[in-house]
């Protein structure tokens, strides 16, 4: 049925309710099993912040994109230990529902099992959330959990 399934992770209850029904699905249909934690992008004012800050030196992007890599790599290690033994686990910087999109076009993904509510923040109030923008916007179905 499906050969190639997404599940975006971002660390909330509502991702791994998803990661647990995606791995269900790749074991059902044999498929490969993609996570991917998507991290945004600092903004100028966080960049003037992050030059101030003692405890923690570096460019704000290189924290982001560590601890992304942390979730990403605990989504991953919790899927392999369910079963889904081939799951491969990615990060890629951006706004959320767009990057999702186009990794799953990218990487020929033929489900995205999602979250209903992630860690959004009050954007997601007023704008609609993560998962109702990948339902309108992507290319192959879409279960959101």
């Amino acid at each position: 049925m499906f050969n190639s399934i997404l599940v975006p992770y971002d660390g909330s209850a509502g991702a791994e309710r998803a990661l647990r029904q995606a791995v269900a699905l790749a074991r059902l249909c044999d498929a490969q099993l993609s996570v991917l934690t998507v991290f945004r992008h600092h903004s100028m004012l966080e960049a003037s912040l992050s030059m101030v800050r003692k405890d923690e030196p570096g460019p704000l992007d290189d924290a982001m994109r560590g601890h992304a890599r942390e979730v990403a790599d605990y989504a991953k290690r919790l899927a392999r230990e369910a079963g889904a033994e081939g799951t491969r686990a990615f990060i890629k910087a951006g706004p959320p529902a767009r990057t999702i999109i186009r990794f799953a076009r990218e990487h020929g993904n033929d489900l995205i099992v999602i979250g209903s509510r992630g860690l959004g923040s009050v954007e997601n109030y007023l704008l609609g959330s993560v998962s109702h923008k990948v339902t309108g916007l992507a290319d192959c179905p879409v279960l959101v959990v």
